[in-house]
């Protein structure tokens, strides 16, 4: 992967819309005490983006976006009718499925097996043994479909949970162009911003999704493991209350619905599975987590 040219690939295609919160949202606060640890969602959370999240959560068409991704790369093929947008997804979802029957309820993927298989059965592309760099054909991708730009306040929070010495870490859906974000925008790594690497757990990596448990668990062993810190001393924020809110209370970390942007905030109303799910607050902008912890 060529670093600095995936870094400024995600710059140059930030997000360009205002961050704004949906018209019927409202801050719901509280003191919280005893809280040691802030663990963040990314999607929707942290970063804003075109879709609300990662892209593989939504539907679109995107077949032009993919053949200008392909031909920025100087990968031809035959096929200039089909839908190749649909052949992508069609092998995600055969990934899915294979993880399904090992009993994976919310089964991930991860990307560059998507794309080597992608570009394996793609007509008249390259041959195996001359597959171009798929990192940098993901970030390429990704960036066209689901441009992404810090929630606003994002730096400061993250400057003054460090200088409190608040732990910090990560429980999302993602790949491996994830971390990349906050390198593209904030111009540290997630060490340097208080993220605590070994706390930060991504779906791609367990091959696993949210609102699975297993993500929320592995943070809360890893937070318990090294710090002593057990779940109610920690505070999830994210925007889905159904892969965010519910999982982590279902673990007994204390819970923030982030409400701060209209895109992303997914309150589930109509799933059975959410009724009287609710977060122990409500956010419409990341500072309110700092009023929140004495």
């Amino acid at each position: 992967m060529n670093k600095s040219a995936c870094l400024q690939r995600i710059r140059e295609r930030s997000r360009s819309s205002a961050v704004e919160p949906p018209p019927d949202a409202e801050a719901r606060l509280r003191p919280l005490e005893n809280i040691r640890a802030v663990v963040f969602d990314v999607y929707g959370t942290l970063f804003s983006s075109g879709v609300g999240d990662i892209s593989l959560a939504a539907e679109a068409d995107r077949n032009q976006a993919l053949r200008d991704t392909l031909a920025d790369s100087s990968i031809r093929t035959t096929d200039t009718r089909s839908r190749l947008d649909q052949a992508f997804t069609g092998i995600v979802r055969k990934q899915q499925a294979a993880r399904r029957q090992e009993g994976i309820e919310f089964p991930e993927v991860e990307i560059r097996d998507v794309w080597k298989e992608f570009l394996q059965t793609l007509p008249g592309a390259p041959n195996a043994g001359r597959l171009p760099d798929l990192e940098d054909l993901a970030v390429d991708y990704e960036t066209r479909v689901n441009p992404t730009r810090p929630m606003p306040g994002l730096e400061a929070v993250l400057t003054e949970l460090r200088g409190r010495g608040i732990k910090m870490g990560i429980v999302s859906n993602a790949q491996f162009f994830t971390p990349l974000l906050f390198e593209a925008f904030l111009e540290m790594d997630l060490a340097a911003l208080g993220l605590d690497p070994e706390c930060c757990v991504w779906s791609y990596r367990l091959l696993e999704a949210k609102p699975s448990l297993r993500l929320y668990r592995e943070a809360a062993d890893r937070l318990a493991t090294g710090y002593g810190i057990e779940p109610g001393e920690s505070l999830y924020v994210g925007n889905d209350l159904r892969n965010d809110i519910w999982p982590a209370s279902e673990l007994g970390y204390q819970t923030a619905l982030f409400a701060g942007d209209r895109l992303s905030l997914r309150r589930r109303t109509d799933d059975p599975d959410c009724a009287g799910v609710r977060a122990d607050l409500e956010i419409t902008n990341l500072g309110q987590v700092l009023e929140c912890l004495l």
